[in-house]
């Protein structure tokens, strides 16, 4: 269409389609849940066969690893920040609920720590990864993710039935559900999207 030809009905029809382009456009491409999933799957994994095989006298310092993440997430979000074209309105929800998952998690931590209760650390955290999971799911309609947060709950009523050393491996199964497969099937996706 040429811009002297442009009348308000291709005006309408213009915007109409961008609109439809805006809410069909699948902007998540699962990066941080891949990025996250593995980095808690692998610590868990480590800590428990650590813990198990009594290998080191603080195997729980590998979740040290999680700081790192932290760093690369902040610079990673930044640069596409910087790339970003078009934000959504659920990109913004689903970035606001991230960010309260985060600072729950970082209160969590400072609780435990304060009243010395770190037992109960992995059952409320399988507990909070499902609500953030769920709701990202819901936002985006995307079922996987749904499911995902559902079995974090129910993992997290498991957690309350066996020994705290299988915490462990109820929060490697439940990444491993809730975000790495959602993650591989987001990034399926998106590539087929974009």
């Amino acid at each position: 269409m040429q811009p002297e030809n442009f009348s308000p009905k291709d005006s309408l029809l213009l915007i109409n389609s961008m609109i439809g382009q805006a809410k069909n456009r699948f902007t998540e491409n699962g990066f941080l849940y891949l990025l996250w999933g593995w980095a808690i799957f692998v610590c868990a994994i480590f800590h428990f066969t650590a813990v198990k095989l009594n290998l080191f006298n603080k195997p729980e310092m590998v979740w040290m690893i999680t700081w790192g993440v932290v760093v690369f997430q902040i610079i990673y979000l930044a640069k596409v920040k910087k790339k970003e074209k078009v934000k959504t309105y659920s990109d913004g929800i689903i970035d606001a609920i991230w960010i309260c998952f985060g600072i729950c998690m970082f209160v969590l931590v400072i609780v435990l720590g304060r009243f010395n209760l770190w037992v109960y650390i992995n059952s409320l955290a399988l507990l909070l990864y499902g609500i953030p999971t769920f709701l990202s799911g819901f936002v985006m309609r995307f079922t996987p993710l749904k499911l995902g947060g559902i079995s974090c709950w129910l993992l997290a009523i498991a957690s309350t039935f066996v020994a705290p050393v299988y915490y462990l491996l109820l929060i490697a199964l439940a990444v491993l559900i809730a975000w790495i497969v959602p993650g591989y099937l987001l990034s399926i996706k998106f590539k087929n999207q974009n």
